[in-house]
């Protein structure tokens, strides 16, 4: 091992919908593993229906960090997982195991193997008055603003990729550029890390994922928003603005019918599905592997084991 490198590490990543949770668990029956999930929703405590969790019956195949560790209107960002999962990855390895990051969230991985861009804070007024502005005016208002403001970045965001929109207008008023990630080109303190990316044929997932929606919604979201709207969280926090949670929102407050809301969530899982790939696409190391082709988990869950031993990487 190279000095300043901390130690094997392996990433499994890819869009959502593609079965990155059960090829981790499937792995975990070949390699002593346990998982540092890198997913911005499944930190949150409570927002179950629509998240994708890891199952009961998967935690106890594979032991699961960085679920359920936050409050739906707690600050959860790439600092804060960094941080965590740093100390998640180090008492895995204390153990004997072999630390496996997996998920679907680009900027989490990022920050975890090659540091954080800097930036100016959050600023949660901001944040509100942008929201408040939302809610009036559309999404779309907030990508047009971003035009003005910051053209090269706004081309570079799609309208409905709402939290970086929010996050470059953040940027743009503070006079920071989004476009600038030097510190990224670089690892940072990193891990010997091999790098895998799932991935399927675009039509088959835009069906998984049209199907995963319906039984998001066939599970009770619906009811699960309620609840959390009922124990007064606020349906501006960015854990309920996002896809399935924000749809049903509207449905709570009598402003959207169920039907119409299961239809966006669906649309915007696909194109949030997109934007993944574009984002890993971008990424350097990443062998690809398509899960069908493979053989579903247990066969992607082979072929990933191989390229471990090969490499001569074990838990």
């Amino acid at each position: 091992m190279s000095e300043g490198v901390k130690g094997p590490l392996v990433v499994i990543a890819g869009p959502t919908g593609v079965g990155k949770t059960a090829v981790a668990a499937a792995l975990a029956r070949r390699v002593a593993i346990e998982v540092v999930s890198a997913d911005s929703r499944q930190v949150y405590r409570g927002m179950d229906a629509a998240t994708g969790k890891p199952s009961a019956e998967t935690r106890r195949v594979v032991v699961h960090h960085l679920v359920d560790v936050a409050d739906p209107d707690d600050r959860y960002q790439a600092a804060r997982f960094r941080r965590d999962a740093e100390a998640a990855i180090e008492a895995i390895r204390a153990r004997g195991h072999l630390p496996v990051v997996v998920g679907g969230t680009g900027l989490y991985i990022r920050a975890l193997l090659r540091g954080l861009d800097p930036a100016p804070p959050a600023d949660p007024e901001f944040r509100r008055e942008l929201a408040s502005i939302a809610a009036a005016e559309g999404r779309a208002s907030l990508h047009a603003r971003l035009r003005l403001a910051a053209p090269a970045v706004a081309r570079r965001l799609h309208p409905n990729d709402h939290v970086r929109v929010m996050r470059a207008l953040e940027m743009a008023r503070t006079g920071t550029s989004t476009l600038s990630q030097a510190c990224w080109s670089e690892p940072v303190e990193s891990y010997d890390v091999t790098y895998f990316g799932l991935t399927m044929e675009r039509e088959v997932l835009a069906r998984r994922l049209a199907a995963r929606a319906a039984a998001f919604v066939e599970a009770g979201l619906r009811a699960e928003v309620e609840r959390l709207l009922a124990q007064g969280y606020d349906p501006t926090v960015p854990s309920l603005q996002s896809i399935g949670y924000r749809e049903f929102v509207r449905v709570a407050r009598g402003a959207l019918a169920p039907a119409e809301a299961l239809r966006l969530m669906q649309r915007d899982t696909v194109r949030y599905a997109k934007r993944q790939w574009t984002w890993f696409a971008r990424e350097p190391g990443i062998e690809w592997i398509d899960v069908e082709k493979a053989g579903g988990a247990e066969g992607t869950a082979d072929t990933i084991a191989a390229a471990l031993a090969r490499a001569g990487v074990n838990g």
